[in-house]
C-alpha cells in the first residue's frame, strides 16, 4: 500500500505538465513549427523550399494540442531537422533576424532529445529565458549518431545575453555541470557553410 503523500512515476509527470499548463496559458509571440526533409540543397532558396511548416500555436494549449499529433525527435530514424521559430523569422542564417546571431548547441546520445526537446519547447513558451526578444527559435537535429539540440538568438557581440541563455538551457533541460556546449555565429556558418563544425567550446 502507498502512503497518501507519495505520487507513483507516472502521478508525478502528470502534475508536472499540469502545473506547467497552469503557469504558461498563453504566450506573446506566435511560433510556427517545421521540418526539414533529408537532403542536402543546394542553394539558399531550395534549403528554404525543403522546409514544411507543420504547425502554429500561440499559447500553452495549443502546443500541447499541436504536440499530441507531432511525431518525437526520438522517433525518428533517419537524418531529420524540426524547426521552432517566432512568427516572422525564418530558420535561415541569412533571415534580417538571424544574421547577426549565433546559436548554442548541445550533442546528445541517442534517447535523450524527446525529453530535452519538450523542456526546451516549454521553456520558450513560458519565456523563462529572461532576454527579451533575444531568442530567434531552436532546431533539433536528428542525425544517425548524435541528436542535436540548438537554440538561436538575434545578437551574438552581446556576451551577457548569450551567457544567460546558456545557464538558462543548462537549466531547463537539467544538463550535468560539465555538460560541453558550443557555440556558433551565423556569420561564421555563412563562411564555411557548415552548422555544427569549427564551434567555440564553452563548459
Amino acid at each position: 500500500m502507498m502512503t497518501a503523500g507519495i505520487m507513483t512515476r507516472t502521478r508525478r509527470t502528470a502534475h508536472r505538465k499540469t502545473v506547467r499548463r497552469k503557469r504558461m496559458t498563453r504566450t506573446r509571440t506566435r511560433i510556427h513549427a517545421g521540418r526539414r526533409t533529408p537532403g542536402r540543397p543546394t542553394s539558399s532558396q531550395s534549403y528554404e523550399q525543403n522546409i514544411k511548416q507543420i504547425g502554429t500555436f500561440a499559447s500553452v494549449e495549443q502546443f500541447w494540442r499541436f504536440y499530441s499529433h507531432m511525431v518525437r525527435p526520438g522517433d525518428l530514424t533517419g537524418h531529420s531537422d524540426f524547426h521552432l521559430f517566432k512568427e516572422g523569422i525564418k530558420p535561415m542564417w541569412e533571415d534580417d533576424a538571424n544574421k547577426n546571431g549565433g546559436k548554442w548547441i548541445i550533442r546528445l546520445r541517442k534517447g535523450l532529445a524527446s525529453r530535452c526537446w519538450e523542456n526546451l519547447i516549454l521553456a520558450m513558451l513560458g519565456e523563462q529565458f529572461m532576454v527579451g526578444e533575444e531568442i530567434c527559435g531552436a532546431v533539433v537535429s536528428v542525425r544517425f549518431q548524435e541528436d542535436i539540440i540548438s537554440i538561436w538568438n538575434k545578437t551574438a557581440s552581446d556576451q551577457a545575453t548569450t551567457a544567460r541563455i546558456r545557464d538558462t538551457l543548462r537549466r531547463v533541460l537539467n544538463l550535468p555541470p560539465n555538460t560541453v556546449m558550443e557555440y556558433k555565429t551565423h556569420t561564421d556558418s555563412i563562411k564555411d557553410k557548415t552548422s555544427f563544425r569549427n564551434t567555440k567550446i564553452a563548459l
